[in-house]
C-alpha cells in the first residue's frame, strides 16, 4: 500500500508542476498565430502566374531545293529517292503518294524493278539499280492553278446524311487536287512551293509539281494479282509481263480476305456509293443513302466490282494512306491507280488473291 500512495503522490506533483508550462506553451502557440494572421494581412502574397502557353503551331515545310533541269541534261540514272521514284511510276511501278522518302512500298517497288531487270533484288537504290533506273526527261514541270480548279472545290460533309445531300465529292482544297494530279503527297506539294499560301491560292499561281504519267496501255491485261501479305496488287499481259504495280490497301479481318481466283463483274468509272448502315454500325444514320461522285467518294473515281458479293477493287479519298490494313474487305488503291488499273481490266477477267 505505501508503494501505492507514494506513485499517486508522485504523479499528483508532475502534474502540477507541468500545469503552468503548458498554459505558457499555449499562450505563445495563440500569439504567434495571432502574429502570423496579422502579418499576412499587412503584406499579402504576391500570386505569381505561370507563363501563358505558346500556341503550338505545325512548321512549314522545309523548302525542297531541286537544280534546275535541262531536257540536254537527259536521259540520265537517277540520283536519288524523288527521282527514283517518279522514274518507276512512269513505267508503271507506283511506289505509294510520291513523297521521296524510302519506305517499304518504295522499297517494294525497287524489289520488283530489280526483278524485271534481272538485278540483286535489295530493296535498295544501290550502284547496281542506280545505273539501269534512267529518267528520259525533267522529273519536274509546271503547274497553273485555273479558274475550273477553285471552282470545283468544295468542303466534304462530315456525316454520311450531309455527304448524301452535296452534288458531289470533289476535292476540298487546291492542295489536294494537285497533289492527286501528280500522284504526290501533299507535304511533297509544298516543300517544292514553300512561297504559295495553300489557304488563298490565286488562279494563274504556277506551281512545281512531279512530272508523272502511267504508259498510255496499248491493251488489256490478261489477269491481275493481289498479294495479301504484301499489301499490292499486279497486272500482267497473256505473257506474263508485268502491266502495272500498285500498293493497295486490304481487309483488316482475317476473315474478310479471300483468297483464290475471283472475276471482274462490273467496271464502273467515277461510281455513286451506297451507305449501308449495317456496314457502319458505329453511324448515326439508320437508313441507306446515296453518296454522289467523286474524289473524296468512299470508293474514289473508279470501282471495279468482283463476283464476290460486297468485294472490289476501287479508289480511295485518302491516297496517303494506301497500304494498310483497314478496309471492311475490299482492295483500295489511290485514285490515280484505280483509274488506270479501270483500263487495264475486263469483265470476266481472273483475279488471284494469294495469301
Amino acid at each position: 500500500m505505501p508503494r501505492k500512495r507514494k506513485f499517486k503522490t508522485l504523479h499528483s506533483r508532475r502534474t502540477k508542476r507541468g500545469g503552468g508550462g503548458f498554459r505558457r506553451l499555449l499562450a505563445l502557440i495563440i500569439i504567434a498565430v495571432a502574429a502570423w494572421f496579422w502579418w499576412r494581412h499587412e503584406h499579402p502574397a504576391k500570386i505569381i502566374r505561370p507563363p501563358p502557353a505558346k500556341a503550338i503551331t505545325q512548321p512549314a515545310p522545309k523548302p525542297l531545293v531541286v537544280a534546275r533541269q535541262s531536257p540536254a541534261d537527259f536521259p540520265r540514272p537517277v540520283r536519288d529517292v524523288l527521282e527514283a521514284q517518279i522514274a518507276l511510276a512512269r513505267r508503271g511501278i507506283s511506289s505509294g503518294s510520291i513523297d521521296g522518302a524510302l519506305g517499304s512500298q518504295t522499297r517494294a517497288a525497287i524489289s520488283v524493278f530489280q526483278e524485271i531487270e534481272n538485278l540483286p533484288v535489295t530493296g535498295k537504290l544501290d550502284t547496281n539499280t542506280r545505273p539501269a533506273l534512267t529518267l528520259n526527261a525533267p522529273f519536274l514541270t509546271t503547274y497553273t492553278v485555273t479558274t475550273n480548279d477553285l471552282a470545283r472545290l468544295q468542303p466534304v460533309g462530315k456525316t454520311w446524311l450531309a455527304k448524301s445531300q452535296q452534288t458531289a465529292l470533289d476535292y476540298e482544297t487546291e492542295l489536294e487536287l494537285v497533289a492527286e494530279k501528280s500522284h504526290s503527297h501533299p507535304l511533297l506539294i509544298g516543300k517544292l512551293n514553300p512561297e504559295v499560301d495553300w489557304t488563298n491560292v490565286a488562279a494563274g499561281t504556277v506551281l512545281k509539281i512531279p512530272d508523272v504519267n502511267y504508259p498510255e496501255p496499248s491493251d488489256k491485261a490478261a489477269y491481275v494479282v493481289i498479294h495479301l501479305s504484301d499489301r499490292f496488287l499486279e497486272a500482267f499481259d497473256g505473257n506474263t509481263n508485268l502491266l502495272a504495280h500498285f500498293p493497295c490497301s486490304i481487309a483488316a479481318r482475317f476473315d474478310k480476305r479471300p483468297v483464290g481466283e475471283l472475276h471482274v463483274a462490273v467496271v464502273v468509272p467515277h461510281p455513286n456509293y451506297t451507305f449501308d448502315p449495317e456496314l457502319f454500325p458505329e453511324a448515326s444514320e439508320t437508313q441507306k443513302l446515296i453518296i454522289p461522285p467523286g474524289p473524296n467518294n468512299p470508293v474514289g473515281v473508279a470501282w471495279i466490282g468482283l463476283d464476290k458479293p460486297g468485294y472490289g477493287m476501287h479508289g480511295t479519298p485518302k491516297p496517303e494512306q494506301v497500304g494498310r490494313t483497314e478496309s471492311h474487305g475490299c482492295f483500295r488503291l489511290a485514285n490515280w491507280d484505280a483509274e488506270y488499273l479501270s483500263k487495264l481490266v475486263w469483265v470476266g477477267m481472273p483475279v488471284l488473291v494469294e495469301p
